[in-house]
């Protein structure tokens, strides 16, 4: 267990991944690609499994946590053309770069552990 206490950096990344995984699971009736099925079930699926996996971390912040979502950002951002919706523009980019952003935020918050790590709970 990490002891993050004053260390809002993570608070806010994890807060902003909470607020990318709450649109990519409103994207399919923002956007219109509700009648997409691949598209829709992979973004509410997605966007629910992101914003459990960032809202623990706000919690309690675990490394595999964040390895998760760095897998999930990365499979959002592949699944147009996984699941074939590529075609649909509104489907693929928001996937695309709710994605990539979730990747990167996911990669920063590893890089921040390991770079300089919290101070250890005695």
């Amino acid at each position: 267990m990490l002891n993050l206490k004053g260390r809002t950096e993570f608070t806010a990344l994890n807060t902003i991944n909470l607020l990318l995984a709450a649109f990519l699971f409103v994207s399919p009736w923002l956007l219109g690609f509700l009648e997409v099925q691949s598209a829709s079930w992979n973004a509410w699926a997605c966007g629910l499994a992101i914003a459990i996996f960032a809202g623990a971390a706000l919690n309690e912040l675990r490394e595999w946590e964040e390895w998760t979502n760095a897998a999930l950002g990365l499979w959002v951002a592949i699944a147009p053309w996984a699941l074939g919706f590529a075609g649909l523009a509104a489907a693929m980019w928001t996937h695309v770069g709710v994605g990539l952003a979730v990747a990167i935020l996911a990669a920063i918050e590893l890089w921040l552990l390991h770079d300089n790590p919290p101070a250890r709970a005695a």
